[in-house]
């Protein structure tokens, strides 16, 4: 039987609460076990770790009762690190090298945030493919977004004098061969250092070949996302072919004009307007 609907989720924001950094509202760990049950394919596709999808998402997947043979998977790093989720939890990773900034930059990178910004943020040492620095959470957003414009502005000096090529905002260098293979990427609350290879259509297409590997695919889709980057995920989709729309949970951004639907939940926000998509489509389901 073909599933009757395919979720791609972003979690910071629309699943996991960026605040606190968790899943916070019950109900969407109850639903998201609940449309699981049901057979819909689920990808959490994410700028973040193996690490924090295995802690914050799939574990309380796990306790709330994920069931044997659900369709799940998860996309770390904007498609560096890919890999299955069942009841088991978190399977074999399966990690795109070859996009990864070098290690001696990584090296440098760190010891500068540490001396330098850890009064504000912190650098996350669970990434592979990808540098992360985020948000203190004692620190004010205030404060968090006057130090993260020097940190953002230190990274890309830093990939400029290694020679290499990098976009941040306006300024562009080019390296040696005329290539920009990295960018300085910020959200609210963390600035990513990535290949410009890496991102949320890069997650969306891997999420696609694993389900099209274990059943048919559903051509309803939708995708969830809190930033203007996870249109990307629905961008893949209506390139394919597929049915889809994409649920801004962050509207205030600007929504982007695009040729499928942008759904917004009223006036709700963040996972506050996740967990109301999720409880929509359970009623919907007859879950």
């Amino acid at each position: 039987m073909i599933p009757s609907l395919g979720l791609l989720l972003d979690v910071d924001g629309p699943i996991a609460s960026p605040v606190e950094r968790r899943i916070a509202i019950p109900s969407i760990v109850e639903d998201l076990v609940t449309l699981a049950s049901l057979g819909v394919p689920i990808a959490f596709i994410t700028g973040r770790s193996d690490t924090f999808v295995r802690e914050e998402v799939v574990a309380p997947l796990q306790r709330a009762g994920l069931p044997d043979g659900v369709r799940m998977f998860g996309v770390g790093e904007k498609g560096g690190v890919w890999f299955p989720i069942t009841s088991d939890g978190i399977g074999e990773l399966a990690i795109d090298r070859e996009l990864a900034l070098p290690e001696d930059y990584v090296t440098e990178f760190r010891e500068l945030a540490e001396l330098r910004f850890s009064d504000t943020m912190f650098f996350d040492n669970t990434k592979y493919a990808m540098i992360s620095l985020e948000q203190n959470r004692d620190t004010s957003a205030e404060d968090y977004a006057f130090a993260q414009e020097q940190a953002n502005q230190a990274a890309f000096d830093l990939l400029v004098e290694y020679g290499l090529g990098a976009r941040y905002g306006a300024q562009e260098f080019a390296d040696a061969d005329g290539r920009v293979a990295f960018r300085i990427d910020p959200t609210i609350i963390s600035t990513d250092v990535e290949s410009v290879l890496l991102d949320k259509d890069r997650g969306a297409a891997r999420a696609l070949d694993y389900f099209r590997g274990n059943g048919e695919l559903p051509t309803l889709w939708r995708t969830v996302g809190d930033s203007r980057s996870d249109y990307l995920m629905a961008d893949y989709l209506h390139g394919e072919g597929f049915d889809v729309a994409h649920v801004d949970v962050r509207p205030a951004d600007g929504i982007l004009e695009r040729p499928y639907r942008v759904i917004t939940e009223r006036d709700l926000i963040h996972d506050d307007a996740g967990a109301a998509f999720l409880r929509h489509w359970v009623l919907a389901l007859g879950g």
